[in-house]
């Protein structure tokens, strides 16, 4: 998205000039014809004009904004619909307040679409920032007539999700600084520290053990290959991200997640508590079930979970029940199965699909709890050994040296007189 500069007649004859901020030339005459202006003169925006942080944006490189900034959006524009504000001064007052730029931005582009005639949903998925569920729920509240009520359910959705992710990425951060910080130190060992004893060692000429032989061996690789191992692990992230980015490379890599010891309960449990909680949200919104299946199958961050839902929508559509699919999908736990064909038999599915998410949600604080108590030891062991493994492997000779000292003394003379 740029800005377009643009010169033209209104059709009081008056001539106007100015910029509009579009993507392509087409929506630029789109735009001006609905503000009644006839373009004369349309100057598209130079390579040093674009915005780049929407290009980031549209390219998939940056975020518009955080979970943190639409929560607050939506929290704050269902407070001013229930008091009775009109939705443009709705959007007017927010934009004022709003601090992040990029969303302000954003706010504005709404308001301009909603001025023109659209409705809030239209202008949201013009905007391109906003996913399907948010705005399939706004489409399902105007719909209604029960914005504000939909707006409120959608904060508290956002709220969950932002505790979610943060009880996993609370869980991972820790052991990974502590990881990195383990790495850096064997790096500097094996880097700097290590050769000095070696020079040491070669000067005495004593024989050297099979553990500080291959201390040393592992040293001499590391100043001898680490300018070339780092473009080496530099291109080998790249091209793993690259993999993980087709089809085929996520759907292995969700696999090997799921299968993963200590982290694999985690990723299931985390994708099945977002999924139930959105479905429940979707439902209660009055979405029907076969459209809020879709969306949800389209939040998942994992694609073989996503793929097993797919089998699930696929039932649901041929006539058959949820619990039905849902009961061959073999890490969906039982009890949980017979919880959502309770609610699915009473007519309140999204109810008790509510109560799973939060069933899934507390068990996904107790395994965070619980990776973390079992990880963090694990991981200073581990590297705690490590550098263990280095000092002694070091300092073995030394000690050798000491005790086969004392062994080739000489007798000491304990005196007393001989024969004559």
């Amino acid at each position: 998205m740029g800005k377009f500069k643009y010169s033209g007649m209104r059709e009081d004859g008056k001539k106007v000039e100015g910029e509009i901020d579009a993507e392509t030339l087409k929506e630029v005459k789109k735009l001006l014809r609905r503000q009644g202006v006839r373009p004369s003169r349309i100057v598209a925006p130079s390579a040093l004009e674009i915005d780049l942080g929407q290009w980031m944006v549209d390219k998939g490189l940056a975020q518009p904004f955080t979970l943190v900034d639409l929560m607050r959006f939506t929290r704050q524009l269902a407070i001013l619909i229930n008091a009775g504000v009109p939705i443009m001064e709705c959007l007017e007052i927010l934009y004022k307040q709003e601090k992040n730029l990029f969303f302000k931005k954003t706010i504005k582009n709404v308001a301009s679409q909603v001025e023109g005639g659209k409705s809030l949903y239209d202008a949201l998925m013009f905007t391109k920032c906003f996913d399907k569920l948010y705005c399939n729920l706004i489409k399902a509240g105007e719909s209604a007539g029960i914005l504000d009520g939909i707006l409120n359910k959608l904060a508290e959705f956002l709220e969950k999700q932002d505790k979610l992710r943060k009880q996993v990425k609370g869980a991972l951060t820790y052991p990974a600084i502590v990881v990195v910080i383990g790495i850096l130190v064997l790096w500097g060992l094996m880097t700097f520290i290590v050769p000095q004893f070696v020079g040491l060692l070669q000067e005495s000429g004593q024989q050297i053990p099979a553990v500080t032989q291959f201390v040393m061996d592992v040293s001499a690789f590391f100043q001898s290959y680490t300018l070339l191992m780092i473009p080496i692990l530099i291109a080998g992230l790249m091209l793993f991200i690259n993999f993980i980015k087709t089809r085929e490379g996520k759907l292995a890599w969700d696999r090997f997640l799921m299968r993963a010891p200590l982290f694999g309960e985690l990723v299931i449990k985390a994708n099945l508590g977002s999924f139930t909680r959105t479905l429940s949200t979707m439902l209660s919104a009055g979405v029907p079930i076969i459209d809020a299946l879709d969306i949800c199958i389209e939040t998942l961050d994992n694609q073989q979970i996503a793929k097993d839902f797919t089998a699930v929508r696929k039932a649901v559509t041929e006539g058959k029940s949820i619990t039905e699919p849902l009961g061959r999908i073999k890490y969906f736990p039982e009890l949980v199965v017979q919880m959502i064909k309770v609610g699915e038999s009473t007519g309140n599915l999204d109810a008790m699909l509510l109560k799973v998410a939060n069933v899934f949600e507390e068990e996904v604080q107790e395994v965070v709890t619980n990776l973390t108590k079992l990880i963090e030891p694990l991981i200073l062991v581990v590297l705690g050994g490590m550098i263990a493994v280095v000092l002694v492997a070091m300092y073995l000779p030394i000690f050798l040296s000491a005790g086969g000292g004392d062994e080739d003394a000489p007798p000491p003379d304990r005196g007393g007189g001989g024969e004559e």
